[in-house]
């Protein structure tokens, strides 16, 4: 079985234990399936492709694809509960200890060369803000929160923290040292491996969770800033798309990505 045929077989079964539906839409022609879309949205980010580019490799392979225009449109119509349940199932059920941090993903990538030989002064660097839980002990992502512009960490803790109901420790920086966080964290059994900020004493819950805090398993939460960096360097820093809805997919197909390149490394990497 060629290595193509086991990447549509896995996407397959992911949407199968999601009960996703077999087309996009109710209405219209039944001509792509969700695992068409998928597919080629998936090898767009592990190839580093664009739509086009992607379209043409699929077809050569002999991989069912629908046209650029169609994947361009069918991006913004996933729904954000399919993408989150394929980050879950990839994630796993069990995971103990979670790291929660911030990064960003450029929506402008020139050419510094170009930009340089038409004299052109640096380009605005405009990003993407992306929140994330990620697990210290599978290395893989488990939530995510997508912004089309920067906005302080501490605002998408509350949506993240709901979508994850396993964890029992959470390590963060001190940026997100705040007494709601530690507060939400205690009457859930959850300990906060967050360093105290300067000069910051108050706090009922934030003492309480001071008691079992350890700098020795603080230093662990940098495994998130490494897997950051392993999104990037294999799917790239920077995102194609200039829509909201198409950035949040292209964002969620490469924590998807990555996922399943530690299930399987001989497909994705």
């Amino acid at each position: 079985m060629t290595k193509e045929a086991k990447l549509v077989i896995k996407i397959q079964r992911l949407l199968k234990q999601v009960r996703c539906p077999r087309w996009l839409h109710h209405f219209g022609p039944k001509k792509y399936q969700v695992k068409h879309h998928l597919t080629a949205l998936l090898s767009m980010q592990s190839f580093r492709l664009s739509l086009r580019r992607v379209v043409n490799l699929l077809g050569l392979l002999g991989i069912k694809v629908p046209t650029p225009s169609a994947l361009c449109k069918s991006r913004k119509r996933i729904p954000a509960s399919l993408w989150n349940s394929l980050l879950k199932i990839t994630a796993g059920i069990e995971n103990d200890r979670v790291a929660i941090d911030g990064t960003g993903f450029s929506t402008t990538n020139p050419s510094f060369h170009y930009v340089k030989r038409i004299d052109r002064k640096d380009p605005v660097k405009r990003f993407a803000k992306l929140s994330a839980l990620f697990s210290l002990d599978s290395k893989k992502f488990i939530a995510l929160k997508v912004r089309a512009k920067p906005r302080h960490d501490i605002n998408d803790v509350n949506c993240l923290l709901r979508q994850n109901s396993s964890m029992k420790k959470l390590f963060a920086d001190k940026g997100y040292d705040a007494e709601f966080i530690h507060e939400y964290c205690f009457h859930r059994n959850i300990q906060t491996i967050i360093p105290k900020r300067k000069n910051v004493h108050k706090g009922f819950y934030r003492r309480k969770q001071m008691e079992n805090y350890s700098d020795e398993e603080y230093h662990q939460r940098s495994l998130i800033e490494s897997g950051f960096g392993s999104l990037k360097r294999k799917y790239g820093g920077y995102v194609l798309s200039k829509r909201f809805w198409s950035i949040k997919s292209e964002i969620y197909c490469k924590a998807i990505c990555h996922n399943l390149s530690l299930e399987n490394r001989k497909i994705f990497n």
